[in-house]
């Protein structure tokens, strides 16, 4: 049996320190073949053309030309897929948000100290192997405006009201992983201002990047997106999104419980125990919606959605940046619906408006 050829990996950093250790790292990955580093962003759509890379890892913060500016070249004229390499910082949470949005496929945190590098490569280069599976295309120029904050006079022109659990309100519980930045950010910037439903978003995404995402998502839709914060309540107009680090929860009255319990699959946020607390108390009028990611996270939950009486969407393999958890649902026979990504909003409004 021929031997399945090495992924190739374009580094870009600024900084020879860090191009050294990538590239030392990635070297030392079994399946991965560092083919060229690049100082900046010019150089490394140069080296595309000559080194046919797979992957590209890539600095966010660079001169002459940015990691952002390069991204959204790179998916205009010959999308691959990239890995990008983010700071801790508020900035950092923010410009990595807009990366993923724009197309980059995922991203690591670059070490604080060389203590951490060790770990830092070991997630790289699982992220690298995952991104060389992954589909990317060209993207919509739209989805590359920069966040806007919400001032609270933007805030008070989004229209919401009190979820009310007797009336039979509705709720749509969406969950993604890998790609899922760029899939919400279609899905949100087409649902309509007057949906008739509370949302809860739960992304696989680690702790400091979440409320950045809830503010792209803000800025990209007419509806109110936020980071769930303790003491939060489902709203319809509103949608809440799980803070990283955190599981979240419903209880019987539509409030919000944030928890650092063990994570499940790996994660926390975790999917399944969010849809598996809404299960308990608002399955009938539920909508799931599993989008692109790895492995099945969403799984049981969506089963125990269906049971409880909820309806489950699935977005299709010809659109999903990853097709595992979708891919999961869909083979467990549980998705109502399994539709490409530019067909959910579409969807969701249909469902809500038709109850």
């Amino acid at each position: 049996m021929a031997e399945t050829a090495p992924i190739r990996v374009l580094v870009v950093d600024d900084s020879a320190y860090m191009r050294h250790v990538i590239t030392k790292g990635l070297a030392a990955a079994p399946g991965l073949l560092p083919v060229g580093a690049a100082r900046d962003g010019r150089e490394a759509l140069e080296l595309i053309e000559t080194l046919r890379p797979d992957v590209i890892t890539m600095d966010i913060e660079m001169p002459r030309l940015d990691g952002l500016s390069t991204l959204r070249q790179i998916m205009a004229t010959r999308p691959l897929p990239v890995v990008m390499l983010s700071s801790l910082t508020s900035q950092g949470a923010s410009e990595t948000i807009q990366a993923l949005t724009a197309g980059a496929v995922d991203f690591v945190t670059k070490p604080d100290n060389r203590a951490n590098i060790g770990s830092v490569m070991e997630e790289l280069a699982v992220k690298v192997r995952a991104a060389a599976q992954a589909r990317v295309g060209r993207m919509n120029d739209r989805l590359y405006r920069p966040v806007l904050r919400p001032s609270p006079a933007d805030g008070a022109t989004k229209s919401t009201r009190r979820w009310r659990s007797n009336a039979r309100d509705r709720l749509v519980v969406i969950g993604a992983s890998t790609g899922g930045p760029q899939a919400l950010s279609k899905v949100f910037s087409a649902l309509p201002g007057d949906l008739g439903a509370a949302l809860v978003v739960v992304q696989h995404m680690p702790v400091g990047f979440t409320r950045s995402l809830a503010d792209r998502l803000n800025s990209l839709s007419p509806l109110a997106v936020k980071e769930a914060e303790p003491g939060d309540q489902i709203e319809i107009g509103r949608a809440l999104v799980a803070p990283g680090g955190f599981h979240l929860t419903l209880d019987a009255q539509g409030a919000i419980g944030l928890n650092q319990g063990p994570t499940v699959h790996g994660v926390r946020p975790a999917i399944d125990v969010t849809m598996a607390s809404v299960a308990r108390h608002f399955g009938p009028v539920t909508l799931g919606v599993v989008l692109t990611g790895m492995g099945h996270d969403g799984t049981n939950g969506a089963a125990l959605l269906r049971e409880s009486g909820g309806r489950i969407v699935a977005e299709a393999a010809s659109t999903c940046v990853v097709w595992g958890m979708p891919r999961s649902v869909t083979e467990a026979g549980l998705a109502d619906q399994v539709i490409p990504l530019d067909e959910v909003a579409a969807a969701i409004t249909q469902w809500v408006s038709s109850r």
